[in-house]
């Protein structure tokens, strides 16, 4: 999870006095265990090697990036010891023989990783309590006082200032441990707090040049500026409501779905209207939506304080304060209670790669005459990012790593998120932090560095324990498609292999675009599609232009074929369902410090006569899809043929069937598919259903397709496409058609009555966002028509 660093072990608030610590380096930090009690998460791993998905060989080629989504370990079993025994039998070799060479490397990372646990036993009885560091540092109640302690080991001297003093700490001195820790106890007066909920304080602090200066605690809880005064310094907010004001939890978290469906959002920029919006009303208005096109996990973005709007929250400034530009940490709370009770897990978007390069109202305050042994962050050119004009942290330092895990468990027991996507971790895991570094996946290229291989397997496999992979290597395909090829020139096997060119064994989060594309600078895929028709084209009420309707075509294909191929789980960005016409540029100066573009036109889909409403409704059939065969948790994933002539993929995904034909103009009747298992199929899923925009050419969903046997059966050589059966289908241009196969049990309990999506879009056009469920073709009893599930 933390890279190649080395650690420094210097246990604060320990019994291990400072000199008897040594630097160690390991070359593989830590995965949460157990006491941080979390059951998935996520992170973002800036590697670049995706691997082919096969259950016999993995192997490397040259992609743009990947990415990880990390689950936290919770499994006993995945303790490590440091023994000679346990260290030789790495479970990892196993399913990848091609990492053998390099076994002693894993061998190494296992005990340095087995050492470091160790030490956290023995001065902080356990991880549990070294990650629980918010319950020491920062503001505190304690019997009689508030409590505040802060570690700035090369301050002078040091004082707690704020609007309950007057901002003079004059009394208010504070005393430093052996360990660097500053900390002062503010009595009760006349039994109430002498430090008010939601008043300012700050930490005041001599540095070694006799300069005195005051800078916001780094373990605030929630910080605010003066928005009516441009550019004004942040004040930390000492934050401890009565109970009365304290939101109460009042629903249990969902249980971990069989694979995330992830809609990723960002709550100030997704208001109709050119402000910022809250987290209350996107908990009322948004998360309806999102529940309502079958998602089952919603990834916030810019959660942690960042006093720079536009950085889109990854230019952290107080880690452990909730964003005040959309209300309070109650606010919060109430945002992510209402996602659980709509059966939505939580994911947070945490950035623990770097940091605010601000010094008033960030953490790079704390930096003032600092060695890298009293800091926060590296010193000198190895603690700054120069692409991204921010702070390096120093993950060798003892109070860095209590710092950031305690950080992470905050957010999980406090505000009760389900997981983490980290970003930025190839600048965690190397020295050169991915900088003008050009990965092709060979292996020699990630050992003796740090061992990218395995972030997505269990620890005690030998793996770091994350649970799954972002794959940034296929939006930079579509990118690439879309600016510079003819549709003729689309190569079919490419875009399989791009699409399943990954590492067996670790999953992967697929996506055809995220904020990244949305972002003013570049295109989302429906900009590239459409460009400046979206704004002239889009009415029913004329016939859609050649532009159009191959870009509404396009825009479906993309993005479900990316979630059918192109790893265990699917992640989407907000408005981008839909094809929204607008990019984001957020208020600068470049812009006026408008808003404008800063928001997310909803109201376009619900525009009966505007066709965006098509593209959200494929988008809420694609993850109903899902819902209804989960084909995303399933390891079976096979394509039969990628038919380069006719431009037609075919693949299978679970026991579905799945046929693409990118051809701009060839329908193919009565074409052979090839399949596993013998029997009857019907069609699940139309992209040229007329509720989708398309063309309904797809006559019959209720049709059956009966399979014939092909070649010699246990002879793969002789069958169609290696698949021992197959039947013929109807394929119309720029069409995606998804086959299921009919149970036997099925036609006797339901006489083979299939409702499309025809049927069901038009019963509940005047409801869409509460009643628009059910967008595939599923069995009549399988409808759910009672709207407060949605």
């Amino acid at each position: 999870m933390m890279g190649s660093l080395g650690f420094l072990h210097t246990p604060a608030l320990g019994s291990l006095p400072l000199s008897s610590s040594k630097p160690t380096r390991n070359k593989l930090h830590l995965a949460i265990q157990k006491p941080i009690g979390v059951t998935s998460g996520s992170q973002k791993f800036l590697g670049h090697q995706t691997f082919l998905f096969s259950p016999r060989i993995s192997i490397y080629r040259r992609v743009q990036d990947s990415s990880t989504i990390s689950v936290l370990v919770t499994d006993d079993s995945s303790t490590m010891t440091s023994t000679e025994e346990d260290t030789d039998n790495i479970g990892i070799l196993g399913s990848d023989p091609g990492l053998e060479p390099y076994k002693d490397h894993f061998k190494y990372i296992v005990r340095k990783y087995a050492e470091q646990k160790a030490l956290f036993e023995k001065y902080e009885r356990g991880l549990e309590e070294f990650a629980q560091g918010y319950l020491k540092f920062g503001f505190n109640r304690e019997e009689g006082g508030v409590v505040y302690r802060e570690w700035a080991p090369a301050a002078q001297e040091a004082q707690l200032i704020g609007d309950f003093n007057g901002w003079n700490g004059a009394n208010h001195s504070m005393e430093k441990n052996q360990f660097g820790v500053w900390s002062i106890k503010v009595p009760d007066s006349d039994g109430n707090p002498a430090i008010p909920h939601n008043s300012r304080v700050k930490f005041r602090f001599k540095h070694g040049d006799g300069i005195w200066v005051d800078r916001i605690p780094a373990w605030i809880k929630y910080a605010t500026v003066d928005p009516a005064s441009f550019g004004a310094p942040y004040d930390g907010v000492y934050w401890d409501p009565p109970s009365s004001e304290r939101y109460q939890f009042k629903y249990p978290r969902p249980p971990k779905p069989k694979a995330p469906r992830i809609y990723e959002a960002h709550v100030g920029m997704s208001s109709s209207e050119p402000r910022i919006n809250s987290y209350r009303e996107f908990a009322d208005d948004i998360l309806p939506r999102i529940r309502a096109n079958n998602y089952n996990t919603v990834q916030l973005m810019a959660v942690m304080e960042h006093s720079y709007y536009a950085s889109f929250g990854y230019h952290v400034t107080n880690f452990f304060a909730v964003s005040s530009r959309s209300g309070t940490p109650e606010d919060l709370k109430y945002l992510i209670d209402k996602a659980h009770s709509l059966g939505l897990r939580v994911l947070m978007d945490v950035v623990h790669s770097h940091a605010s390069n601000n010094v008033t109202d960030g953490l790079n305050g704390f930096d003032v005459g600092q060695c890298s042994q009293e800091s926060y962050f590296h010193t000198g050119d190895r603690g700054y990012h120069k692409s991204w004009d921010s702070r390096l942290f120093n993950y060798a330092n003892w109070e860095v790593l209590r710092f950031l895990l305690s950080n992470l468990r905050w957010w999980l027991e406090e505000f009760k998120f389900d997981g983490f996507r980290f970003d930025g971790v190839t600048s965690m895991l190397y020295h050169h932090h991915g900088i003008n570094m050009a990965f092709t996946g060979n292996y020699d290229e990630y050992f003796n560095v740090s061992g990218m291989p395995g972030l997505g397997r269990p620890v005690f496999e030998g793996g770091i324990g994350f649970e799954y992979r972002l794959a940034m290597a296929i939006p930079d395909k579509w990118i690439d498609y879309l600016k510079n090829k003819n549709d003729e020139d689309w190569s079919m096997n490419e875009i399989s292999w791009s699409l399943t060119n990954r590492r067996y064994t670790e999953k992967c989060i697929s996506y055809a675009e995220s904020h990244d594309q949305a972002i003013v600078g570049d295109k989302t895929i429906a900009f590239f599609l459409m460009d400046k028709e979206m704004y002239s084209g889009m009415s029913c009420l004329t016939d859609a232009s050649p532009t159009i309707d191959r870009g509404i075509a396009l825009h479906k294909m993309i993005h479900f074929i990316t979630m059918a191929l192109g790893g265990e789980g699917y992640l989407n960005f907000m408005g981008n369902e839909f094809g929204h016409p607008d990019w984001i540029d957020f208020p600068r100066e470049g812009n006026g410090w408008s808003y404008e573009k800063c928001r997310r036109q909803w109201d376009l889909v619900e525009l009966e006569h505007l066709r965006y409403k098509f593209m959200n409704a494929f988008d809420r059939a694609m993850n109903l899809l899902d819902d209804k065969f989960s084909f995303l948790a399933s390891t079976k994933q096979i394509v039969s043929s990628t038919n380069e002539e006719d431009k037609v993929i075919v693949f299978e995904r679970g026991d579905l069937v799945f046929v693409f034909n990118f051809h701009p103009e060839n329908t193919y009747d009565g074409y052979k598919v090839g399949c596993d298992l013998p029997g009857k199929y019907r069609v699940a899923l139309d992209s040229d259903a007329l509720e989708f925009g398309g063309h309904g050419r797809q006559v019959g969903h209720d049709a059956d397709h009966f399979t014939s046997p092909e070649g010699i059966p246990g002879v793969p050589e002789t069958n169609f496409n290696n698949r021992p059966n197959s039947f013929k289908v109807l394929s119309p241009p720029r069409t995606c058609v998804v086959y299921y196969r009919v149970e036997e049990s099925e036609e006797e309990n339901n006489d083979s009555v299939l409702v499309g999506v025809n049927e069901t879009l038009a019963a509940d056009a005047g409801a869409q966002q509460e009643n628009l469920k059910e967008s595939a073709y599923v069995k009549d009893n399988d409808i759910d028509t009672n709207p407060s599930n949605v």
